[in-house]
């Protein structure tokens, strides 16, 4: 399907969600970052007509990203008059969640946190505006090598464009007419003080784990499953011990 025809479908699928639901939600609240997939989603949720609630929650963010977001915001605001947009700086909650911890400090845990904190963000704005959480993961980070937070980023109400792979993701936004700026910009997951992006964790870059995922003759493919074994605890049902009848 072409982009074009994509965005279109996305944003109906949105819109018949929220319209099928038993208590009809009355607002799309969605967190941004300044990067691709979360500038994508939130003009998509903006496109439904729908109040569309985009926050910006840095905690220690890099200057780079955080003007990032912060244009995205003004982009969307002069472009979709249903979208209310706040910047809530987690800083100081951080701070204090991280000294209450000090005797359990972990760099990785405490990276994690900062997209738990956000997700608890999320819904307390959405609970105060019967709002439903909408998430930004896509194929290759959400079904593919598990690159998001276990109820974190990873803990949304919909995921619109979860089945979309990054390039899909890119020529969606280049059919929104997103910010050059953020089209170009190398992904970061924003978690952590030194700004790494997601190929330098990852070890491949998303056109190679793209690759890897559908050619099982890959050069990458034995990396690529070595990264999603070790994230498949993210992707699975959380084991239940069923007690015989």
């Amino acid at each position: 399907m072409e982009a074009s025809k994509k965005i279109i479908f996305i944003k109906d699928w949105i819109l018949n969600y929220v319209n099928s639901m038993p208590l009809k939600a009355k607002s799309l609240v969605i967190g941004i970052s300044g990067g691709i997939d979360s500038s994508v989603t939130s003009t998509l949720c903006a496109m439904t007509g729908l109040k569309t609630i985009v926050l910006t929650m840095p905690i220690k963010q890099k200057s780079s990203q955080h003007d990032l977001s912060i244009k995205h915001q003004n982009w969307l605001k002069k472009n979709y008059k249903n979208v209310e947009a706040h910047t809530i700086n987690l800083d100081n909650l951080f701070d204090t969640f991280g000294s209450s911890l000090s005797n359990f400090n972990n760099d990785h845990g405490m990276a994690n946190s900062r997209a738990r904190l956000r997700m608890t963000t999320l819904y307390q704005v959405a609970s105060a505006n019967n709002g439903i959480v909408v998430g930004t993961g896509n194929k290759v980070e959400d079904f593919g090598v598990g690159f998001y937070t276990k109820y974190g980023d990873g803990g949304v109400d919909i995921s619109p464009i979860a089945d979309c792979t990054k390039t899909e993701v890119w020529e969606l936004g280049k059919g929104l007419n997103i910010l050059n700026e953020i089209i170009e910009a190398a992904p970061t997951d924003g978690l952590w003080d030194d700004g790494r992006t997601d190929e330098g964790q990852l070890g491949l870059s998303y056109k190679e784990l793209e690759e890897a995922m559908i050619n099982e003759s890959s050069k990458n493919r034995k990396k690529y499953l070595k990264i999603r074994k070790a994230s498949l605890h993210k992707m699975q049902p959380i084991p239940v011990c069923k007690i015989p009848k």
